[in-house]
C-alpha cells in the first residue's frame, strides 16, 4: 500500500532544487519519475507511516477505512482460495492481510526499494512470505485471466499517465466476474491547495484542468508526477475497459482520527472528501 502524502497542485517539494509546475508528462517520463521517487523516499515513507499502516492491515485511505470493516472486496470468508493481485503494493501490508483471509496474493510495485521493505517485514514474521513482483501496472507481466480479484490502495492509479490503458490491463489479467477495487485521491481535491489548514478550504484551480502536476529539476527532468482525472473520466475509463461500476465510496473523516497526512486533516475532512474508492466487476 502506498498512500501518496501530497497529491495535486500544491505538491510536496522535498528537494530544494526541484520546482512544482503544471505541464504535460508522457507515459515513460511519469513511470520513470515514480519509480525513482519511491525508491528514493521509501525509507522515509515507511518510517513515518509504518505504524499507521501496520504490517498486515488493509487500509484503504488516510481516513483510516480498513477492509476488515468495509468489506469492499467481498463478504467475510469470500476471499479464501482466491488469486489476488495487489497493484502498487508498497511494503505489501494489504497483501499480508489478504493472505490472512486465505487468499493467494501477489504484491506488485514499481519501486524496488518498496519491495525491499516488504521483504524486510516478511523476514521478521513467521509464515509464508508474500509473493513480490516488480513491474509497471501499465504492463502487467501476467497471462490473461490469472487472477480472481485485483485491488490497489492509492497505488499506481494517481501516478499513471495512461489510466485508461491501466484499466484495460487489469481487465485482461482478471477472470470474468472478478472485482477490481482501487482507492485514489478524490478528484475534487485538485481544485484546492494541498494544505491541511484554512487555506486548503478555498478552491484555487479548475477541477477540469487535467494538466499533470510535476516536480522537476533545473533541467526540466521530472522527479515526481501525478495525474488528475475527473470523476466522470474515471467512470468512463472503467466502463470502456469492460467493467461495471458497483459502488463509489467516499469515506468521511472519523471523529476519533486526529492525525494528518499532509493535506489530509481533520479540518479538511469535515468539509471535503479526500478519497474515492471505486468498486467494479469485470464483465
Amino acid at each position: 500500500m502506498t498512500l501518496d502524502t501530497a497529491p495535486g497542485p500544491a505538491g510536496h517539494e522535498d528537494d530544494d532544487e526541484d520546482v512544482a509546475v503544471r505541464r504535460p508528462a508522457a507515459v515513460e517520463e511519469s513511470s520513470r519519475a515514480s519509480r525513482q521517487w519511491w525508491d528514493r523516499n521509501a525509507d522515509e515513507y515507511q518510517e513515518e507511516h509504518g505504524s499507521f499502516l501496520g504490517d498486515d492491515r488493509f487500509t484503504w485511505c488516510p481516513e483510516g477505512l480498513d477492509e476488515e470493516r468495509a468489506r469492499l472486496l467481498g463478504p467475510a470468508g469470500s476471499l479464501t482460495g482466491l488469486d489476488v493481485l495487489e497493484i502498487g503494493a508498497g511494503a505489501a501490508q494489504c497483501s499480508r492481510w489478504l493472505a490472512g483471509q486465505g487468499a493467494r496474493p501477489v504484491a506488485l510495485d514499481l519501486s524496488y526499494r518498496q519491495l525491499q521493505h516488504a521483504r524486510r517485514i516478511d523476514l521478521g514474521r513467521a509464515g509464508v512470505p508474500v509473493a513480490l513482483v516488480q513491474a509497471d501496472a501499465a504492463a502487467l507481466p501476467f497471462a490473461d485471466g490469472s487472477f480472481d480479484l485485483a485491488c490497489s490502495a492509492y497505488g499506481a492509479v494517481p501516478f499513471s499517465a495512461d489510466t485508461a490503458g491501466l484499466m484495460r490491463e487489469v481487465h485482461r489479467v482478471l477472470r470474468p466476474g472478478g472485482r477490481w477495487v482501487f482507492s485514489t485521491t478524490h478528484p475534487i481535491r485538485w481544485a484546492f491547495p494541498d494544505d491541511g489548514g484554512e487555506e486548503g478550504l478555498t478552491a484555487s484551480g479548475s477541477y477540469f484542468d487535467r494538466t499533470p502536476y510535476v516536480e522537476q529539476d533545473d533541467r526540466g527532468r521530472a522527479s515526481y508526477v501525478e495525474h488528475h482525472r475527473t470523476m466522470g473520466d474515471r467512470v468512463r475509463e472503467l466502463v470502456a475497459a469492460g467493467f461495471t461500476l458497483l459502488d463509489l465510496v467516499e469515506p468521511e473523516w472519523p471523529e476519533e482520527l486526529t492525525d494528518a497526512w499532509e493535506g489530509w486533516s481533520p479540518l479538511r475532512g469535515k468539509y471535503l472528501p479526500g478519497t474515492a474508492i471505486f468498486v467494479s466487476r469485470r464483465n
